[in-house]
């Protein structure tokens, strides 16, 4: 992974080094002449008592440009390195949102929102954390190597008392990262499930509100969060118990070359700077093994980080697509040939394969270019699949999808969306404004805009607002109307001119009378459209060129409502019962309004 981090960045990786490099020479140099100086400046002046300002003028003038040499290589080194770290967090998270884009709806069905958003931003955050202080952790070897080269050439002995320390050091730091990364390897597992459960928490608020249940949910947060709390508790731990240990031994290496660099002066075998040179020094390179530790401590966040965002990049299951081209410009013809589609439900963690769940069964159907059909059944009897099929949100496992004679699978990518709408029960509305929530950033100008919006029965409710086009319609369109959404998202997909229009229950929320407008001037409105319609409501049907009837995932029939209801009990029980079930609510708010009939 570290090697795929160089690659991407190489030349600024490289500076960054250089940086280091030219800081490590720097540091270890200013104590090879910190000795220079005591030797020839300080050491005279204790014995003569005089103290030459030209000589300290030197001095001076000599570390001062150490110092500056010194900096240049930290401004280097650490600018480059968070050039280096940021720029491959920026671009693995536009990779990993390509990829969410990319991969099909059956593959997102199968992991959560909020655990794909811990992935775009914890997860590949914590991948190249560890380029922060990887250069200086490779740089500083050369501080390492000077480092080591000034302490023998100054006083072998008082070198090797000195850098006794370092073996200790090491083993110390891989005693510590062999504790700490699994704890922080479970921590930041963690964060993705608290990411998960607060995504679900909030995206459900209205659910968790209007059955009461806040105190659950807080409860729920509070228990991951709790497993979060403790796993980091006990990495803090593990580091506080390492910590003094890692600080302290260059210290006791420090005081163990005092001392023995005191009784080696005194008995004439060593130089005052000699000693401090070399206690300078050793406080020096340990910083360069307290740097390999720093890198250590960020690898376990960095390969579970790293785990998490290449499991997405690998994802397998994205659609292949072809060079084709959908051959017709007017209403599309679409065309189903023995479709069979499952779900994969991921099994629990150590209870075997996932499973599937078949939901289509050699599904055949043709729809005629311009008709409108109307798709019935029973709910979980397959027909939002089959939709979802139909437009190529999701390819079925066996079967072809045909699009004006064309299988979609040898299309160019983008050529279905082009051509083809779906407008969901559920419509989702940005916190954006009106024109861009019909557009969505495309380049139409505002009369297609309207056009759309009338077609789809909502412009008078556009032009009721105080700003028109520019209102902003809230986080999921808060400020409208459960049927105002639902016509908003019909008009974004009829501002595209599509040739097919697929309505999965898309007017579940609208007034019958406004729905029958919306279906009967489609094709006024807004142009010659094929539809295929998800209805359950007799004003729908009624509208229908033709109604196919879904049960159990199989077309079991097709035809006119008439004839349906002869032959096909199921498709006679559903839309009686439907049919009875709307009167019913009909009659009920009559009556609670006082209406006429009733106070007769």
């Amino acid at each position: 992974m570290v090697g795929r981090g160089i690659r991407d960045e190489p030349w600024v990786f490289a500076l960054s080094v250089v940086g280091s490099a030219l800081y490590g020479i720097g540091t270890a140099g200013s104590g090879w002449l910190l000795g220079r100086v005591t030797d020839s400046v300080l050491a005279p002046a204790f014995t003569t008592g005089t103290l030459e300002a030209g000589q300290l003028a030197w001095a001076v003038v000599q570390l001062a440009a150490v110092a500056v040499f010194t900096a240049i290589g930290v401004v280097l080194r650490r600018a480059a390195a968070g050039i280096t770290m940021y720029r491959l967090q920026a671009r693995y998270r536009r990779l990993v949102t390509r990829q969410y884009l990319r991969l099909p709806l059956a593959w997102h069905h199968r992991h959560p929102a909020g655990e794909l958003l811990s992935t775009a931003n914890a997860d590949v955050e914590a991948t190249w954390q560890v380029f922060a202080p990887l250069p200086m952790s490779l740089g500083v070897a050369v501080m390492l190597v000077v480092g080591v080269v000034a302490m023998v050439a100054a006083d072998p002995v008082l070198a090797l008392i000195g850098l006794a320390v370092l073996p200790a050091l090491m083993a110390v730091n891989t005693v510590f990262q062999r504790y700490m990364s699994p704890r922080v390897m479970r921590a930041q597992a963690l964060r993705g499930e608290v990411s998960a459960v607060a995504h679900e928490s909030f995206d459900g608020a209205l659910t968790v509100k209007a059955l009461g249940r806040e105190a659950a949910e807080t409860e729920r947060f509070a228990t991951v969060s709790g497993r979060l709390r403790e796993a980091n508790i006990a990495a803090g731990r593990t580091r506080g118990l390492f910590d003094p240990i890692i600080e302290g031994l260059p210290t006791l290496g420090t005081l163990a070359v005092l001392v023995a660099g005191a009784l080696r002066v005194r008995a004439g075998a060593a130089g005052t700077g000699d000693v401090v040179q070399v206690a300078y020094l050793l406080t020096l390179i340990s910083w360069p093994v307290r740097s390999l530790g720093w890198v250590l401590g960020e690898l376990p966040r960095t390969v579970v980080g790293w785990r998490r965002t290449n499991g997405v990049l690998q994802a397998g299951g994205a659609m292949t697509h072809g060079d084709g081209e959908p051959s017709g410009t007017g209403p599309a013809t679409v065309e189903a040939r023995g479709v069979h589609y499952a779900y994969l439900a991921p099994a629990r963690e150590g209870a075997g394969p996932d499973e599937h769940l078949p939901v289509l069964h050699d599904v055949r159907l043709d729809v005629a270019a311009g008709s409108t059909v109307a798709l019935v059944g029973p709910t979980g009897s397959g027909k939002s699949t089959l939709a979802s099929v139909l437009v190529r949100l999701v390819d079925p496992q066996d079967g072809q999808v045909v699009l004006d004679g064309l299988d979609v699978r040898t299309l160019r990518a983008g050529a279905v969306a082009s051509s083809v709408a779906l407008v969901a029960q559920n419509a989702f509305i940005f916190e954006d404004t009106v024109r861009d929530n019909v557009t969505l950033g495309a380049p139409v100008p505002d009369s297609e805009v309207w056009r759309a919006l009338e077609a789809a029965a909502v412009a008078e409710v556009v032009r009721a607002l105080p700003e028109g086009l520019d209102a902003r319609l809230g986080e999921r369109g808060t400020s409208l109307s459960g049927g105002q959404r639902q016509r908003v998202a019909l008009a974004r997909a009829l501002v595209r001119r599509p040739r097919l229009l697929v309505l999965d229950d898309a007017t579940s929320a609208v007034d019958p009378r406004v729905e029958a407008a919306i279906l009967s001037g489609l094709r006024e409105g807004i142009g010659s459209v094929t539809v295929i319609v998800i209805a359950y409501r007799m004003a729908t049907i009624a509208l229908a060129d033709e109604v196919v009837y879904v049960e159990h995932g199989r077309v079991l029939g097709r035809g006119s409502h008439e004839d349906l209801m002869a032959r096909l009990p199921g498709y006679r029980a559903l839309v009686t019962a439907y049919a009875r079930d709307a009167a019913d609510r009909a009659r009920i708010r009559a009556d609670e309004a006082g209406s006429p009939g009733r106070a007769s």
